[in-house]
């Protein structure tokens, strides 16, 4: 966004209790580190940003996904939308979920191809990364792709693999 970041420490910003409690929350979730550029910027909208903090909140600690799915799906809609600052935060994290050194510079690539014979991404994390892919670039998701990402994730795991790739990077 270009808005200027509000000042969070200023004891002025929020006045209203309910403002306090939704500052008090972000903070809690991104403890210990300070407050991110984003939450800076939200916090213009407190009801938004309160918003956005329980859905990345959900997203990053109460899904089932493993590490590996959530953090590919994240860093191919960062890569997409040239989010160099989330790629940077989620690579690490992905690398940290299992993802190899091969893994990650397939992910970083803007069109990767899987090579013969070469094992970088399993088919799960390829269905992971062509439907994030499709949600990004297409939107509208060929049956084909959903059918692949089907093959090996269950509804609620579909739903999760849905909200990360359509909510992170954005």
């Amino acid at each position: 966004m270009r808005l200027p970041y509000v000042d969070a420490s200023d004891s002025n910003a929020f006045t209203d209790p309910e403002d306090s409690a939704i500052v008090a929350r972000v903070r809690a979730r991104r403890a210990p580190r300070p407050l991110q550029p984003l939450d800076l910027t939200l916090l213009h909208s407190p009801a938004v940003a309160d918003g956005w903090n329980s859905f990345l909140g959900a997203i990053r600690t109460r899904t089932s996904l493993s590490d590996d799915v959530r953090e590919i799906a994240i860093c191919r809609v960062a890569v997409l939308n040239e989010a160099w600052y989330e790629w940077a935060h989620h690579a690490p994290l992905a690398k940290a979920g299992g993802v190899s050194e091969g893994g990650l510079k397939l992910l970083e690539q803007r069109h990767p191809k899987p090579e013969k014979g070469a094992s970088d991404l399993s088919e799960k994390q390829w269905a992971v990364v062509r439907y994030a892919d499709a949600m990004t670039r297409d939107v509208a998701v060929k049956q084909e792709v959903f059918d692949a990402l089907k093959e090996h994730f269950s509804q609620q795991e579909i739903v999760e693999v849905t909200a990360t790739s359509s909510g992170i990077g954005r």
